[in-house]
């Protein structure tokens, strides 16, 4: 007799079944959780052809904040030269995917536009960055005025693993700004993603120590609230905030770009010997300083005091120590000193005004004397 044998089923062939029709009823979920979500509603084009959110209220309360911030810092002493020490949480925790692409790629790029936007409000400024990665601090560039060298290490060390040590990094930060001069400020800004610290001793010595070489301490939080960070900042005077999303992970950051308010203690007001190089020709070679080496170039920088060239400004001289700068960065720098007042907003009543300074002559003729506009303004008589 012949027999016949049916054919049997693979084993895994249930188990594809399996995540087929979860795949399915997960898009599905997700079709009728936003299939009413009309996003491209919520945007409008401005008159730069650049596309906003409609959402008035929210632009109101960021315009009240940046007033605010503006009248309550316009008479508050800021320093001009600041040393900054960046840490970088790249654990495992900076791998989850609750941001957009990964907390790893929203912590690269905001931080590189950081750096850009600290060389140019102080230009007299020097930052260094430091990563946290497998338990330990690691120092990746020293402290310098090179945005662009910055930007590139950074970008090379996007790698993340292991835990995250608090401890690690304030020891590293706090040796790298102890020998800092007197008048300059010494800064450490922490992104901290994990949600505990593992360190090999009490943290909280690092914290004294900080405390007592007169280094602000402020940190970002990307995943939430952790209690030794708020006792590190309450310590040493610095700031802490957590990120609610991408767009708050950049504001948070950059609200330590222009110079916090300073502290008589903290730097005393002393003259600073500054240096003005003269420029190289293209085709000048010589022996140059990058950093901590020493490599041959052309162009440059030469030090008017003991002759010895830089590739760059602002920077320090490997040499003498003189600072070396150039007009356009004091002038940069200036600003922190006497800032802009902030702007009036004027409503559409008060446009009916002088072309000149745009203020009716029957308002307050009395204050005419006192006011610097009335002599440009073609609008008013001068007797």
């Amino acid at each position: 007799m012949l027999g016949t044998t049916a054919k049997q089923p693979a084993a895994d062939e249930p188990m594809e079944d399996a995540e087929e029709e979860e795949a399915t009823a997960d898009l599905a979920a997700f079709q009728r959780e936003y299939e009413d979500d009309h996003s491209w509603e919520a945007l409008q084009e401005d008159e730069f052809g650049r596309l906003r959110p409609l959402d008035q209220k929210e632009e109101q309360r960021a315009k009240r904040r940046r007033l605010l911030s503006a009248a309550a810092s316009a008479r508050i002493r800021r320093g001009m030269i600041r040393y900054l020490q960046v840490v970088v949480d790249l654990s495992q925790a900076a791998a989850i995917a609750d941001m957009r692409p990964s907390r790893l790629a929203v912590i690269g790029g905001v931080l590189q536009g950081f750096i850009r936007e600290f060389f140019d409000q102080n230009p007299l400024s020097h930052l260094g960055l430091v990563v946290l990665r497998n338990g330990v601090a690691e120092k990746l560039t020293d402290l310098s005025g090179s945005p662009e060298a910055h930007i590139a290490k950074l970008r090379a060390a996007l790698d993340c693993g292991g835990d995250a040590s608090l401890m690690n990094a304030l020891e590293t930060a706090t040796d790298a700004l102890k020998s800092i001069p007197p008048y300059g400020h010494r800064e450490v800004l922490i992104a901290f993603a994990a949600l505990s610290t593992c360190d090999p001793g009490n943290v909280l010595d690092a914290v004294k120590a900080a405390k007592q070489h007169r280094v602000r301490v402020s940190v970002v939080g990307i995943a939430a609230e952790v209690h030794i960070c708020r006792v590190l900042t309450q310590d040493t005077g610095g700031t802490y905030g957590v990120a609610l999303n991408e767009k708050h992970l950049e504001e948070l950051v950059n609200e330590h770009a222009p110079p916090p308010p300073a502290r008589a203690a903290d730097a005393a007001a002393s003259l600073v010997r500054m240096g003005f190089p003269q420029r190289n020709a293209e085709g000048f070679a010589g022996a140059a300083f990058v950093g901590a080496d020493c490599k041959l170039g052309d162009g440059g920088y030469t030090c008017p005091r003991c002759r010895a060239r830089v590739v760059e400004l602002p920077s320090s001289c490997h040499v003498c120590g003189l600072t070396l700068v150039s007009s356009p960065h004091l002038a940069r720098s200036y600003h922190h000193l006497f800032p802009v007042p902030a702007f009036a907003e004027v409503s559409a009543d008060e446009l009916a005004r002088l072309q000149g300074c745009r203020r009716t002559p029957k308002a307050k003729p009395q204050l005419w004397p006192e006011v610097p506009w009335r002599a440009h303004c073609y609008g008013l008589d001068p007797q």
